[in-house]
């Protein structure tokens, strides 16, 4: 069969099986061993917040988790037990949820919670002691704009849900037609039709392709991080079907498919489809919700739905991100608060119990309440707004958003940057650089001479060879290589080696022309230059040349000495593009078309070439692939060159395991060393002539092994073995794996700057740590620690004592290493790790990722944030499982970026976001809350003297429309322009990345500094109150204009002390609020006394008061600058002069 039969438009849309829940009693099925899990607990799944269905999915049965599960081929009606509906839902709150949520989020601060306690005391007669919108008015401001901005970011999050949910698919019906249905819709054992370039929406068993071969490609960038595609393999049982609606249709056998319980490994399945007879499935014939079917069409079979899902699964769940200095903030009110019942208590007790005293305990409470300003979290909520849009309009990282504008001050606190690799450190773009021989190099700008050689060596090709007749030679691999070969001969063979040794598959898409009619144009005709070459392929093979086209090649003597430059006459305009499961599998089969040999087309059991220069077609039979594990580091292949009937057995791999697989040399691990340490990714090629007895022996062999149901692997790899012996090595090559612009500089300055950067990657642990010396994650004078595969506890702890006497050392581990040491010696591996200058966990998944994250902040330094930033799918469970999520615009698309609290473009806009940006915005917040605190202390200070010279009555100092005046109006507006005060340039910052140490120390805001503002409050409190006493003892009637406006000008001048960068709206702030104070004692003369205020007694006497309260303070700073200045203040000096 050519064609599946797919998707007909003009079909019309019949009844198709019911979309009603089926919830039936479960099978008893058989237990099946649970897999091993890390004992952290981590959220996998992807529903936020709780919904109706959420709820109702509590009360279900958990067998569809737990149990293996028979799905029935389109049969949905035949379900057994209740499977999660196939939907995505990222949202947080939903209508009911939403008010509750969002007051419990707020009111769990203790700031926020006090203030509600506050304000209902005022519903209260006996204990008001002012209007009530003095309590309410603020409070209900801070959480209309909290609820505002939450409602705003969970209806971009529903909105977006809906969309996905919305997509349409084709659902193929027992009745053999066809119906368009979104994937919410979607059931197990529902059969679908996935288009090119459609998500696919669930876990699905591929079943049959548009591809005749029955195989497609799909893009899984958004599930591993991984941008190459990846070759699919419908199941060959039904693949084979002429119609596969005869699996839904057909009831007297039914189709069915056994599959494993869901699981969380995206590399491994193990499943069974049965119609008629049995056939194994495996990771290959899945396709994985997420993924994107990248060629061709798919008929699948669905198998997970919804939380069932392998990309749910290994997703967590994001959380409300509360910031360090938030906690920080709110363990300081919490000892406000303390100080606020002391004072009050210490009130009553000089009153004496006398009267109703616990009236008098409540009023005192109120009255000292000012000491915890709500006025706080709306400052610091509105700073974190102008952070935001500082980040976002820094014309110098272009394209940066700020998603979650609650914590950009977290920035200046990052002690540990987890970073995925490829898209993030890498461009996943691999760059061909060198080839060595043995006795000669060559790199790109020797294309020329390897072109020459090569075509010399293959100008003359031989006819074919009859199968039956032996090859050229039959003498063993070791016999000839006793003759002694060039220069001339080394380069063209190991050039076909390159362009033979691989996995790529060449993808032909049409070029989009006018003059082409393409509405005419069939699906077969679509697909014109790999039918013809497959054609030409089988043809050659067979002898028929009449099974050719009828065009002018019909004449043709030998296919093997086709023009292909005739043949490009007769193929419509095509863009040839390379697939394979590694680039640099691609770099190196490019590498070969630059020099003259390229692969024109492969599929399962054929490959063929075209020589360049000649335009000739080379064709090789595949007889075994061996793909490349992490266990075995290397890759083979076993051909038969159809021009020669030579059985070649080509191999490449890592060189630490090919040293001992080829004839022994003197220079290989020189050559090896060498290129990595230029940060070239190397490959060793070797080769090997077999026999056709001694294939036939070997297939026979490895058939045997393929066979059997226990260790089936080690046997494989066993027979495998048996060949990779003496082999020829031909040739080392280098790849550079081309890294993000500036990614050397960025982790160079990071590093200097205090954070240690770990690397996360589901790639190769070769790959890694290639990437790990290329990038200067881990430099030159740094030792490396490979973790060795582990399995027991007692395997563990021998490698980790290994590890404990590697001091300094940077470590390599596996995820699946990690994992299993973490289960056994989870503290003592982390404690080792931390110490580490540089880690890389190498073949780690998503989830894997997230636990590595939770590991860091429960055993890391507590003073400090972790951050993560990655591009891709598989990174969201990390970027939100961190303190600071950072997602990277790139290649594999915007969920990470869409996931994250930040988005770049640039993994180099990185060191500009922390250190200028990170920096200030924490700076800026300690200054402000801390003067916030200093503001509402400073009055309270003034109502405790007022209230205990007046016999420590219980009433207020000032009325309500002056409080608010004070903490808005009066001076909001200069306290609040302490979010545009730094206190070093950003070129200085960025100059001298050791700055950012000084912030992970968190003294900017400390207890040390808490008290020192506490202390300073106390003094200034007390210089007004009494200062005004003793100048105004005849005006004692006017105390509240007196002592009002001396507090008012303190705070001014107490502003200007703490800006060290003036900003020319810093000097507008000052003189708008001291005109707002000067107009409202002209407007409100019922509460001031207008002459009084005229006097120059007054003026003089309260420029003397404020002068008493913040003069010291000035002397006190001018000497520690002259005597001590800050380092940052050094720098500037130094920079100025410079």
């Amino acid at each position: 069969m050519e064609h599946a039969p797919l998707v007909n438009e003009d079909d019309e849309a019949n009844e198709c099986c019911s979309a009603d829940e089926f919830e039936l009693k479960p099978r008893n099925h058989s237990k099946k061993t649970i897999e091993f899990k890390l004992k952290i607990k981590t959220k996998s799944t992807k529903k936020m917040g709780l919904s109706c269905s959420s709820i109702l999915s509590l009360c279900r049965n958990k067998a569809h988790k737990t149990q293996p599960r028979n799905v029935m081929i389109g049969r949905r009606d035949l379900n057994s037990i209740w499977y999660p509906k196939n939907v995505i839902r990222n949202q947080k709150y939903n209508i009911l949820t939403f008010i509750p949520l969002v007051l419990f989020e707020q009111f769990r601060f203790f700031l926020n919670l006090y203030f509600l306690i506050m304000a209902c005391t005022q519903f209260i007669p006996m204990f008001r002691v002012g209007y009530l919108y003095t309590y309410w008015g603020p409070l209900a401001f801070v959480l209309f704009v909290t609820m505002l901005r939450e409602a705003y970011d969970d209806i971009k999050r529903a909105y977006r849900d809906k969309e996905l949910n919305s997509q349409m698919y084709t659902l193929l019906c027992s009745n053999g037609r066809k119906k368009k249905v979104p994937s919410s819709q979607l059931q197990v054992s529902d059969v679908i039709i996935i288009q090119k370039n459609q998500r696919v929406p669930a876990d699905v068993v591929l079943l049959q392709t548009s591809d005749k071969s029955g195989t497609c490609f799909i893009r899984t960038d958004q599930l591993d991080g991984e941008t190459d595609w990846k070759l699919r393999i419908a199941a060959p049982l039904t693949h084979s079907l002429e119609d596969i609606s005869v699996l839904i249709s057909e009831t007297s056998a039914t189709g069915k498919i056994h599959a494993e319980p869901p699981s969380l490994s995206i590399h491994e399945f193990n499943g069974v489809v049965s119609w008629k007879e049995d056939e194994p499935l495996t990771v290959e014939n899945v396709l994985w919700s997420g993924t994107v079917v990248a060629t061709g069409e798919a008929v699948c079979c669905v198998i997970y739905t919804g939380s069932d899902t392998r990309m749910v699964m290994n997703t967590s769940k994001p959380r409300s991100k509360v910031g360090l200095l938030d906690n920080e903030i709110n363990t300081l009110t919490k000892l406000l608060f303390i100080a606020l019942v002391l004072l009050s208590i210490v009130m009553l007790l000089l009153k004496g119990f006398r009267g109703p005293w616990y009236r008098y305990l409540v009023r005192f409470f109120l009255l000292f309440s000012y000491m915890i300003p709500i006025s706080l979290r709306v400052n610091l909520d509105m700073g974190k707004t102008v952070y935001a849009w500082f980040i976002q309009r820094d014309k110098n990282i272009p394209g940066t958003v700020v998603r979650t504008s609650t914590i950009p001050e977290e920035l200046g606190r990052i002690g540990y940057l987890l970073s995925d690799k490829t898209g993030t450190l890498t461009q996943n773009l691999m760059i061909f650089k060198r080839i060595h021989l043995g006795t000669v190099s060559y790199t790109n700008e020797n294309q020329n001479e390897i072109s020459n050689l090569l075509k010399q060596q293959l100008k003359t090709i031989t006819t074919p060879i009859h199968e039956n007749q032996q090859p050229i030679t039959s003498t063993t691999g070791k016999a000839r290589s006793v003759v002694k070969k060039t220069e001339a001969t080394k380069v063209p063979e190991a050039v076909k080696a390159l362009a033979l040794c691989h996995n790529v598959t060449p993808v032909f898409e049409e070029k989009s022309s006018s003059s082409l009619d393409t509405s005419a144009r069939s699906t077969e005709d679509k697909n014109t230059t790999t039918a013809l070459i497959n054609r030409m392929s089988t043809a050659g093979r067979t002898g028929d040349l009449n099974s050719l086209p009828d065009t002018p090649l019909t004449g043709a003597t030998s296919l093997n000495t086709t023009d292909a430059s005739d043949l490009a006459q007769l193929l419509p305009p095509t863009d040839v593009t390379y697939q394979a499961s590694s680039p640099d599998e691609i770099a190196l089969v490019e590498w070969t078309e630059q020099v003259g040999l390229t692969l024109v087309y492969r599929d399962l059991q054929s490959m063929t070439l075209q020589l360049n220069s000649t335009q000739q077609l080379l064709h090789y039979q595949i007889l075994q692939m061996f793909p490349f594990t992490s266990e075995t580091k290397r890759m083979g292949i076993i051909i038969r060159d159809e021009q020669t009937n030579e059985i070649i057995f080509y191999l490449k791999g890592a060189d630490v395991v090919m040293q001992t697989i080829v004839q022994y040399n003197d220079w290989l691990q020189e050559e090896c060393s060498n290129m990595a340490r230029e940060g070239l990714r190397t490959l060793v090629v070797a080769k090997k002539h077999l026999t056709v007895e001694h294939y036939q022996e070997f297939e026979q062999r490895l058939m045997k092994a393929r066979l059997q149901t226990i260790d089936r692997n080690r046997r494989v790899n066993e027979v495998i073995e048996t060949l990779e012996r003496d082999m020829e090595l031909l040739c080392v090559t280098g790849v550079e794996d081309k890294l993000q612009e500036n990614v050397r500089q960025t982790l160079e300055t990071l590093r200097n700057a205090g954070i240690k950067i770990w690397m996360l990657t589901g790639d190769k642990l070769e790959t890694a740590t290639c990437i790990a010396k290329s990038s200067k994650l881990i430099g030159r004078d740094h030792d490396i620690y490979t973790f060795k595969q582990v399995t027991t506890r007692e395997d563990c702890l021998q490698e980790l004592n290994t590890f404990r006497r590697k001091a300094d050392a940077c470590l390599i581990i596996t995820g699946d290493t990690l994992q299993i040491c973490l289960s056994f010696y989870e503290k003592d591996l982390m404690e080792l790790t931390i110490q580490c200058p540089a880690v890389v966990v190498c073949r780690c998944s998503p989830t894997q990722k997230a636990n590595v994250v939770e590991m860091l902040k429960k055993y890391g330094n507590h003073r400090v944030r972790v951050c993560a930033i990655g591009d891709g799918g598989n990174d969201v469970s990390m970027i939100q499982s961190a303190d600071i999520g950072v997602g990277i615009v790139g290649k594999e698309g915007k969920q990470a970026s869409l996931a994250a609290d930040f988005s770049i473009n640039q993994f180099s806009y990185l060191s500009r976001l922390l250190l200028v940006h990170g920096r200030n915005s924490y700076k800026r917040s300690a200054a402000l809350s801390q003067f916030v605190m200093h503001r509402g202390l400073i009055i309270s200070v003034m109502q405790a003297i007022f209230s205990s010279i007046f016999y420590f009555a219980s009433i207020s100092l000032y009325q309500g429309f002056l409080l608010v005046g004070y903490g808005t109006v009066y001076t909001m507006f200069p306290v609040f322009s302490l979010v545009l005060d730094k206190d070093v340039r950003s070129e200085i910052a960025l100059l001298y990345p050791e700055l950012y140490k000084e912030l992970s120390k968190g003294r900017s805001l400390s207890f040390k500094t808490f008290f020192l503002w506490v202390f300073i409050s106390i003094y200034q409190g007390g210089a007004i109150m009494y200062g005004s006493f003793l100048l105004f003892d005849d005006d004692f009637i006017h105390v509240v204009s007196i002592t009002f406006t001396s507090l008012i000008l303190t705070e001014l001048l107490m502003v200007a002390l703490t800006i060290r960068t003036w900003h020319p709206v810093m000097i507008l702030a000052q003189l708008l609020s001291l005109a707002c104070y000067v107009l409202s004692l002209i407007v409100l003369k019922s509460h001031f006394d207008p002459e009084f205020l005229q006097s120059w007694d007054f003026i003089w006497r309260v420029l003397l008061v404020t002068l008493i309260s913040c003069l010291p303070l000035y002397i006190l700073k001018f000497v520690q600058v002259k005597c001590k200045p800050p380092i940052q203040q050094k720098l500037m000096q130094y920079a100025t002069l410079k």
